[in-house]
């Protein structure tokens, strides 16, 4: 699905939909870039002349790479480079994008190492080549801190039971080995999230909400639960390997109920004596 156009390698917008399973197709790929203008110089994307898209056409057998818009007109393809896919990928947001655009970015570097191995001798152009490299970890680095920054603080409104459930869900398979999870309220809602983590989860809880029968009987299919009755919090947190840690808003069983923010907590002057009182409850019971 990579074109080598104007000197550059590139993938079709129309390829890029298909890959990211948009609904919409290229409606979708064109209204993130349509918000996004400013972040797609024409080095990122461009739209492809007559004469580059009958190339194409007759190039790679295809009927017809011009694209119907309203009014039943026809426009030329747009087109993306690799730096123009890496963005996309940011402004689009889904998991799906993020990890497909990291196959399409191997396959970029698949075919840059074959130019350079097979065809490129001049040293000018590699130092080109290593120069784009750089640039393109520059970006992808800007979009991990970018994302970083964007999960910190959660906000939810009423109504946003999916959405926020889906965000504790996230946040509870960011765990390789242990979750904590502080809720007075903590009731049946919880036992079906957990029961589909294959991770040890232990319970602080004040409430009666979860009755014993309840939590033996998971237990005894499941085998990863470990409920301790504690009266110390009033908030509710979720703690990941005992290295990160979140504060929610909102019991996990009135998700979505009301206006409530999901936090992580990164300072090390609350995080580590929060992780301290935990720990010693757990090795007290």
């Amino acid at each position: 699905m990579i074109y080598e156009i104007r000197g550059k390698q590139v993938i079709l917008a129309s390829d890029l939909a298909q890959l990211y399973k948009c609904s919409n197709g290229t409606k979708d790929i064109n209204k993130a870039v349509k918000r996004n203008i400013d972040r797609f110089p024409e080095d990122f994307c461009f739209y492809l002349t007559d004469e580059e898209s009958k190339n194409i056409w007759f190039q790679f057998g295809t009927k017809n790479y011009q694209v119907e818009t309203r009014g039943g007109k026809f426009k030329n393809p747009r087109v993306f480079t690799e730096e123009g896919v890496a963005m996309l990928s940011g402004v689009l947001n889904t998991e799906k994008a993020k990890l497909v655009s990291v196959d399409i970015m191997r396959a970029f570097v698949k075919m840059r190492k074959f130019i350079k191995e097979n065809l490129i001798e001049n040293n000018y152009i590699n130092s080109i080549l290593l120069r784009h490299d750089c640039e393109i970890k520059e970006l992808q680095d800007t979009f991990d801190k970018m994302e970083e920054k964007e999960l910190k603080n959660k906000l939810f409104f009423n109504g946003e039971v999916f959405d926020s459930y889906l965000e504790i869900i996230k946040i509870l398979n960011k765990a390789k080995k242990e979750i904590i999870i502080i809720d007075n309220y903590a009731d049946e809602t919880l036992l079906e999230i957990i029961s589909k983590m294959d991770k040890e989860v232990t319970l602080i809880t004040s409430k009666k909400l979860l009755k014993d029968i309840d939590i033996n009987k998971y237990n005894k299919q499941y085998h990863n639960l470990k409920v301790i009755k504690n009266n110390d919090f009033h908030d509710r947190f979720i703690i990941i390997d005992k290295e990160f840690v979140y504060h929610i808003g909102s019991s996990i069983n009135h998700l979505g109920n009301k206006i409530f923010s999901i936090n992580i907590i990164e300072e090390d002057i609350v995080k580590e004596p929060l992780i301290n009182k935990i720990n010693m409850i757990i090795k007290i019971d």
